[in-house]
């Protein structure tokens, strides 16, 4: 069958090769992938030297045959997966039954492949600011696949959302979703945002930090610029201000959850409550130049890419 394999080659990191088909066991399923999104963690796991990593954390497929202990969705069926050490863009992928989850009618296959990986990192991280009704959150880093999320998540909770950007991010799509977009961190007044949502580090990353009020909780849930933050006790806790800062890593405690959380998101999506901006949708071919313009931060939303 054909697989999008890593080639080691900085600047065209995939290609679609040959892989052998994959013999599932009996608690798998054997699912015929027609769609799959791509993420930041694909590019970063094929940029390690020497990998062997094939891409493929979300996908949508049909069940090809199902799991032969009875379990899971039946043949035929169309199902939503996520698989988080990848391998889904491919033909066909042998996937543990507990990770399948139906799709909708109501769901397109599209925003189906979008989901995963960005709606299970938002729903958690802002489960960890619950509840959010009534209060202000400051993020960074938004204009990918977990800020759309993010972002119709906060907002349909109650909360009032800002994103800071720079002008030539992605970022036009997101004042429709319900925030309000600023481009200058320091036009943003300190002590006043009762969640600071941050996933870019670096100087952006510290000053958001600043913004914090007294009491308030600091999620730290990545490191786009590759730059730490910085902290200076002095400086942050000038006048005895009091915060939380919390590292956060999105893994569910097993296949169960992933499935349960990956389930509600798309009851979400068929009640008309929750939508993915795909910024490009292409055939599967085009992977290594997505995964270039993912590495500079020029994609806007979701690349979703199709097998044919």
């Amino acid at each position: 069958m054909r697989a999008l394999v890593p080639t080691g080659r900085p600047g065209h990191l995939v290609e679609i090769g040959e892989v052998d088909l994959p013999r599932p066991a009996a608690d798998e399923a054997l699912v015929r992938i027609t769609r799959f999104s791509l993420n930041r963690p694909d590019f970063l796991y094929l940029s390690a030297p020497g990998t062997g990593y094939r891409p493929g954390i979300d996908a949508v497929g049909v069940v090809e045959r199902a799991a032969a202990d009875g379990s899971g969705p039946a043949t035929g069926s169309r199902v939503a997966l996520h698989l988080p050490g990848g391998g889904a863009a491919a033909q066909f992928a042998a996937v543990p039954a507990r990770r399948l989850v139906s799709v909708p009618d109501a769901v397109s296959s599209d925003l189906a492949a979008a989901l995963p990986l960005g709606g299970l990192v938002a729903r958690r991280l802002l489960a960890e600011a619950a509840p959010l009704a009534g209060r202000t959150v400051l993020a960074t880093g938004m204009g990918g696949g977990v800020g759309q999320f993010a972002v119709q998540l906060a907002v349909a909770e109650g909360a009032r959302i800002t994103v800071v950007a720079s002008e030539d991010e992605p970022w036009q799509h997101l004042p429709a979703l319900g925030a309000e977009v600023v481009h200058d961190i320091d036009s943003l007044d300190n002590g006043t945002f009762d969640v600071v949502l941050e996933s870019v580090g670096g100087r952006l990353g510290s000053a958001a930090l600043r913004k914090l009020a007294p009491g308030g909780l600091f999620l730290w849930f990545g490191q786009a610029s590759s730059q730490p933050l910085t902290l200076d006790f002095f400086a942050l806790f000038d006048g005895g201000r009091q915060l939380t800062l919390h590292h956060f890593v999105y893994l569910a405690a097993d296949d169960h959850q992933d499935a349960r959380d990956l389930a509600a998101l798309l009851e979400l999506a068929a009640q008309g409550r929750l939508r993915a901006e795909i910024g490009h949708l292409d055939h599967w071919s085009r992977s290594a130049e997505l995964l270039e313009e993912m590495a500079h931060g020029r994609l806007r939303g979701k690349a979703v890419l199709t097998l044919g």
